[in-house]
């Protein structure tokens, strides 16, 4: 879906298949009719953008054929998708039973996490609607951060300059401008906006900025407008954001609570849990652990990084931190500039969930998608946004 924001510029609102992952081609085109064109109509709107997750296999395949990336294309419109952003942070594997730190690998300071980037990059010029002349990649912020040390980092800042490099050549030769942006999240290298200043501000020119996700936001604790005022004074552009909320836990000291959180541990996907005092931000890796007896202080909130549906938040004693997301729109497209331009609702646990809240069907699944999208679409509208057809 597309917005009109006061100032003139045209705003994108998408979701990302890695809700239904697939990792052949086949399987990605089976999906647009089995998902996206079913969100579209349940949306009754003409057009739906998507923020495709593509495995390494299938990019591969894809730039590997001439003709395919234009036959996706011409699939994508059969169907009334456009794809102007593409999710590269899992590079394969993300439909498996067991996801957990595998998410991580290749980081950057493997060759094989910049060969990715590129071909998703290069792959994206061809995706992008003709009317539409920028598109993004979002990717994962540098590694995890157990043995990320300052030879790493210099390796990651090497690589990322290459990329730099490459997305300008790329311009140049399709006119199509690529930028990539590096999403913060609990328990990486980057974990939160203020991680990100020092290996951001390092980089050369304006092709690699940040995406902001606000679960991972909401999870560090983090004050949408301070740490947007941080990023501009840094200079550091947001050119994608993720709309998410987080498990939000009011008292965990309490029996009760405690249940309630662990309906949520489940072995899939990594939900790092934090707990923030007068003394800084407490963590562990996973809610689990985080429910052990000891292992974060209880007489604070806790926030687990567990992506709940938008529109329907947990079951009491439980919530969700849709209040951070909301006010992240509204500091970035609520005055009288745009400070970004490509949304995507990112729920991507919805058959994580504690089993009765599980959808049953794709039909389900297809409501929920189109739900969340609702949410989001009456909150630009909200801030004065109008929708275009």
């Amino acid at each position: 879906m597309r917005f009109k924001h006061p100032d003139g510029s045209v705003l994108h609102l998408a979701y990302c298949t890695n809700v239904h992952p697939a990792e052949t081609l086949d399987g990605v085109v089976a999906q647009l009719a089995a998902y996206c064109e079913p969100v579209r109509r349940n949306l009754g709107v003409e057009r739906l953008g998507i923020g495709l997750w593509l495995a390494r296999d299938v990019v591969h395949a894809l730039n590997a054929d001439e003709a395919a990336p234009s036959r996706l294309r011409s699939e994508l419109e059969r169907r009334g998708l456009e794809v102007v952003t593409l999710n590269g942070f899992p590079y394969e594997g993300f439909g498996g039973k067991t996801v957990k730190y595998r998410v991580y690998k290749p980081d950057w300071t493997d060759p094989a996490r910049l060969e990715y980037t590129s071909d998703l990059a290069r792959l994206l010029t061809r995706l992008l609607p003709p009317d539409v002349a920028e598109g993004t990649v979002s990717t994962l912020p540098l590694a995890w951060r157990t043995g990320f040390d300052a030879a790493a980092a210099a390796s990651a800042h090497t690589a990322l300059t290459e990329l730099a490099r490459r997305l300008d050549w790329l311009e140049s030769e399709t006119g199509r401008s690529i930028r990539v942006a590096l999403e913060p999240e609990p328990g990486c290298a980057v974990e939160t906006t203020a991680d990100a200043l020092e290996p951001l501000a390092a980089l050369p020119g304006h092709r690699i900025g940040l995406c902001l996700d606000t679960c991972h936001l909401a999870t560090s604790f983090e004050e949408p407008t301070a740490a947007l005022a941080a990023l501009e004074r840094a200079g550091i552009t947001v050119p994608k954001v993720q709309l998410s909320a987080a498990l939000h836990a009011e008292n965990p000291r309490d029996p009760g609570v405690r249940a309630a959180l662990a309906a949520f541990d489940e072995p899939r996907f990594l939900h790092q849990t934090r707990a923030r005092t007068g003394q800084g931000l407490h963590g562990t890796d996973d809610l689990g652990p985080a429910l052990v007896r000891g292992a974060l202080p209880d007489g604070v909130p806790w926030r687990a990084h567990f992506h709940v549906p938008l529109h329907t938040p947990p079951a009491p004693p439980l919530t969700s931190t849709l209040d951070v997301l909301s006010e992240t729109l509204a500091a970035l497209v609520g005055g009288a500039t745009a400070h970004s331009r490509h949304f995507e609702v990112e729920t991507y646990t919805w058959q994580a969930l504690p089993a009765e809240l599980r959808p049953r069907t794709r039909a389900q699944l297809a409501d929920g998608i189109a739900a969340e999208l609702t949410l989001a679409r009456d909150l630009l509208v909200d801030l004065g946004l109008k929708e275009l057809p």
